[in-house]
């Protein structure tokens, strides 16, 4: 049997798949409800979705805020870890928006293989990664592209 494909997906990803049902991430929601995929979350990135799901501009009602949360502490494993001691040789690259560092820490933290993510900031450092032998940072689209 194959080990799960190991992601952490940024808040828009999660955004995608648990309040908009967008159809391009039914394949990686059909992964993650198979266990075919494992995301993985964290204080810092699970705050983050508990602030944007309050967002006016979401508009979202009291109850759907709630389900949300359900549906992310469904669907996401929390890593409790401590974060991992980044090696010199294997350095993180650092993205332009420090609010986003946090997905790139959680991934290498929680050893995954890839952080899925539609935010150009995020995608911009993905060879970069790549070079630095670290996850892929990949469309949530491309998830299955991780694996191969």
């Amino acid at each position: 049997m194959n080990l799960p494909v190991r992601l952490v997906l940024d808040t828009n990803v999660c955004l995608d798949l648990l309040v908009f049902d967008d159809p391009r991430c039914a394949s990686l929601r059909d992964a993650l409800e198979q266990r075919r995929a494992m995301a993985f979350t964290d204080a810092p990135c699970r705050e983050e979705w508990l602030r944007v799901l309050a967002y006016p501009r979401l508009a979202l009602s009291p109850s759907r805020q709630a389900q949300a949360v359900l549906d992310y502490d469904a669907m996401l494993s929390p890593w409790l870890a401590p974060p991992a001691p980044v090696a010199a040789a294997v350095r993180l690259p650092r993205c332009p928006d420090p609010d986003d560092q946090k997905f790139l820490e959680l991934a290498h933290a929680a050893g995954a293989d890839a952080l899925l993510s539609r935010d150009r900031a995020l995608l911009g450092l993905a060879s970069r990664a790549r070079r630095r032998g670290l996850f892929r940072i990949a469309l949530p689209q491309d998830w299955q592209a991780v694996d191969a």
